[in-house]
């Protein structure tokens, strides 16, 4: 039986959140570490290992890497296709634990394979719909910074709407404005203070492993990476739920049944 406790109509908690994604993570820490592993720690440590060499050479001051302009293009060519992975990986992560995340909830056991398969199923939608909101929030900051995160916050429930509820890509973003309309600020905090408990894990371990440097400090990089993806997805998805059942009084036998 699922240990989560349940929204209550018309009001979003962040405490309630929280503590449900830690218990998500907590009841199936072998599965979501491995899923964050394969997604977002084993892609960060490849492309930082291929990367690397290029970035100590501009950073160390080598004229040759500076100078040469075939090096540069080089350079930003290797800098655009690791992001481009990284935002695939990330996706894949996220779609991959909303399946994760709802199995849980319902009081099941998720699966390995069924999350990657369901990550893997939806990977040309959620790319769609990662651009689309990458752009938009995107260009909008570059008008004002508090409109672009409003936008951002809105489309934020994208990706679980299009794994559970099979809306498309566009309807999957207007729902995701419906659904957090009203409660966007409430998600902005979540967020937020997800964001700043991560940077001071990471500030403090990657300074333990950049004293040793080489690879270890590669390591220590993908390990964070790891963490930091795995409870930021497994929140929004959480995130999802909550605002289902604060909004719409949706049970989780309901939430689950479209993967029976």
């Amino acid at each position: 039986m699922t240990t989560a406790t349940l929204g209550q109509p018309g009001r979003f908690e962040i405490g309630r959140v929280f503590n449900n994604t830690f218990a998500v993570i907590g009841r199936n820490i072998g599965l979501c570490l491995g899923l964050a592993a394969l997604f977002a720690g084993v892609p960060t440590l490849l492309v930082r290992l291929w990367t690397q060499p290029q970035i100590d050479a501009i950073l160390h001051g080598d004229p040759g890497a500076m100078a040469d302009p075939h090096a540069m293009f080089r350079n930003s060519y290797l800098s655009l296709v690791a992001g481009l992975v990284s935002f695939v990986f990330t996706l894949l992560l996220q779609s991959s634990l909303v399946r994760a995340t709802i199995e849980d909830l319902n009081g099941r056991r998720p699966s390995f394979g069924d999350c990657i398969q369901i990550a893997v199923r939806f990977l040309l939608p959620t790319l769609a719909i990662g651009f689309l909101v990458a752009l938009g929030a995107g260009l909008a900051m570059l008008a004002l910074i508090v409109p672009g995160i409003i936008l951002w916050l809105g489309w934020s429930m994208s990706v679980p709407v299009l794994i559970q509820e099979r809306r498309g890509v566009f309807g999957s973003m207007s729902r995701s404005r419906a659904l957090t309309k009203g409660n966007r600020w409430s998600l902005f905090g979540l967020f937020l203070i997800l964001m700043i408990i991560a940077m001071v894990i990471q500030w403090g371990i990657l300074l333990v492993f950049v004293l040793f440097g080489g690879i270890l400090a590669q390591l220590g990089a993908a390990l964070v990476q790891t963490v930091v993806a795995m409870v930021l997805s497994i929140a929004a998805a959480v995130s999802y739920v909550e605002l289902r059942q604060v909004k719409e009084g949706a049970s989780i036998d309901e939430l689950a049944q479209i993967f029976s």
